[in-house]
């Protein structure tokens, strides 16, 4: 039997379609975009927790 996976946007998406989805899976987590939900990209729970700190502390706001 397949792992079902739960696809959550997060609560600040405009409802336009263009948002990222997380899904957690027994071997880590992954990521997609709504508008373009067959390109999935799989990482695990510390990487993806080192990216939110990193978002967190504005390391990326140069990029919006």
């Amino acid at each position: 039997m397949a792992e079902e996976i739960i696809w959550q946007k997060s609560s600040f998406s405009q409802g336009t379609g263009e948002c990222v989805e997380l899904a957690a899976t027994a071997d880590g987590v992954l990521m997609r975009e709504s508008d373009e939900p067959q390109q999935i990209i799989r990482t695990t729970q510390a990487k993806l927790r080192a990216f939110v700190q990193g978002v967190k502390a504005g390391d990326f706001g140069y990029l919006i």
